[in-house]
């Protein structure tokens, strides 16, 4: 019914103090001596991270990456709908992953604007990537979650997020190296 401030700072590699501030920057959770009861406490964690209401993704690339996203279970389930697919690759076009037909890349303005998209997947490879992003940026998307090894230019008001598997795995690495946790 009830977590404590420690207990979560267990799960998440923090301090209790750490977690009780943090926690106290967005209001007041929990009681001294009680702890934080765990469905409010979600309820208003989902809230405060823009997790109420579903989000429309489309993913662009369809090789390994994007089939890899696309056949992922766990979307759905936090409301992720990965509502298209793209690619410029004839090869790809037309086949199946997880139930979506992936779609030409250039059709994307089109659909965009008859279907906005929240947040775009880029899975291209390095040399599409920015063009890909100027694309969807000017239909609209703004907030693309990158694959691609590149820093990508974005105006104001996009975010990007980037994945770089190297280096997540060259933070391990340290990890392993240096006895300490990543």
């Amino acid at each position: 019914m009830t977590v404590s401030s420690r207990a979560l700072a267990e799960r998440g590699g923090a301090t209790p103090a750490q977690v009780r501030k943090d926690l106290s920057f967005f209001g007041s959770f929990g009681k001294r001596g009680i702890g934080y009861p765990t469905i409010e406490l979600a309820r208003r964690i989902r809230g405060i991270l823009g997790l109420g209401r579903p989000y429309r993704v489309i993913l662009v690339g369809a090789g390994r990456i994007g089939a890899a996203l696309a056949n992922y279970p766990g979307f759905e389930a936090r409301g992720f709908d990965i509502a298209a697919i793209y690619d410029a690759d004839p090869s790809k076009i037309g086949t199946v992953l997880d139930a979506q037909t992936v779609r030409p890349a250039e059709r994307i303005e089109s659909d965009l604007a008859a279907e906005p998209a929240d947040i775009a997947v880029i899975g291209t490879p390095a040399a599409a990537a920015q063009a890909m992003a100027d694309r969807l940026v000017a239909s609209g998307v703004r907030a693309l979650l990158n694959f691609a090894p590149v820093a990508l230019v974005v105006p104001a008001g996009v975010t990007v997020a980037n994945v770089n598997m190297a280096l997540e795995l060259e933070a391990l690495t340290f990890a392993l190296a240096s006895g300490r946790r990543a």
